[in-house]
């Protein structure tokens, strides 16, 4: 074998070694910025999604408040506010919906939004579902939505706030006052999988953690992060819902009961909680829990 080859292997099998390093949960979460809202949100301030493309970050406010658009149909005021990468605020757009969660969906490079009773089982709700939030070629919000799927009763919960793999194209939906989350395929109308989360083993339980939210990080092994609200942490579980690790937020952070319900998203590697006293429309704080970047 010649010293080049050799070189060549040494090198190859070095690069397998650092593909397949996992990251580590971190003690102690690393703030990595802040997005201070430049408006009081029209409903309730409800999650965050980035968008590579245009280095954006965009905040979803959802609620229940409706206002007639002029043929009788309810329509959602709830707007989506844009950030820039730095946390300075862009624009806001109202599109009619009552975001429960927003993210890029990487495989169409499309922004997406599940609304609220995508599920229907507090009753049909007009535009409950999956719809695209339209951007233009600079990344701006248009008023433009388009359907992507209609409701479906795989989602479990009427409140739930899924997160979205794009590798597998599988939603995880956590489900209110327990330890279950649905994962759920948009071409079954029946949850294809359930994961309990071991809580005990993370001593706490369910009424201490994010009760409609449940982040899905793409780390192997490190599949899941939930916000523990009563001991300021997130909790970090495997896909099979074995407890990891816990990565533990400042200790001044202040956190309300909504944060029980809303006020929570997964985006650009980092896990966002809103905080309602910081700033005058509240604070959203974006936390690193690896020790290495990660790709989402």
């Amino acid at each position: 074998m010649t010293t080049q080859i050799r070189t060549l292997l040494t090198a190859s099998l070095l690069l397998g070694a650092l593909n397949t390093t996992q990251a580590a949960v971190l003690p102690e979460a690393a703030e990595s910025v802040k997005i201070a809202l430049a408006k009081k949100p029209t409903t309730r301030p409800m999650t965050v999604a980035y968008v590579p493309d245009y280095k954006r970050y965009y905040v979803a406010d959802g609620g229940l408040g409706a206002v007639e658009d002029g043929i009788n149909i309810p329509m959602s005021k709830s707007e989506v506010h844009v950030f820039s990468e730095q946390g300075e605020y862009l624009q806001s757009a109202q599109l009619g919906l009552d975001n429960r969660s927003i993210y890029f969906n990487r495989n169409n490079h499309r922004l997406e939004s599940v609304t609220y009773n995508i599920s229907s089982w507090a009753g049909f709700t007009p535009n409950a579902g999956i719809y695209t939030l339209e951007l233009d070629d600079k990344g701006t919000l248009t008023r433009d939505r388009n359907e992507v799927s209609g409701y479906n009763p795989a989602f479990g919960d009427d409140a739930t706030m899924p997160s979205y793999d794009p590798e597998t194209g599988r939603y995880f939906a956590k489900q209110k006052r327990s330890d279950k989350v649905w994962i759920v395929k948009l071409n079954s109308r029946e949850k294809v999988a359930e994961i309990t989360l071991d809580l005990a083993a993370a001593g706490v339980q369910f009424d201490d953690i994010s009760d409609n939210y449940v982040a899905w990080t793409g780390v192997a092994g490190e599949d899941l992060a939930v916000l523990d609200i009563d001991h300021k942490s997130i909790l970090v579980f495997s896909e099979k819902g074995k407890f990891v690790g816990r990565s533990q937020l400042p200790t001044g952070i202040k956190l309300r009961a909504q944060n029980h319900y809303n006020g929570l998203g997964y985006a650009n590697g980092l896990f966002f909680v809103y905080c309602e006293t910081e700033g005058e429309f509240g604070t959203y704080r974006g936390f690193r829990i690896f020790d290495q970047a990660v790709n989402q």
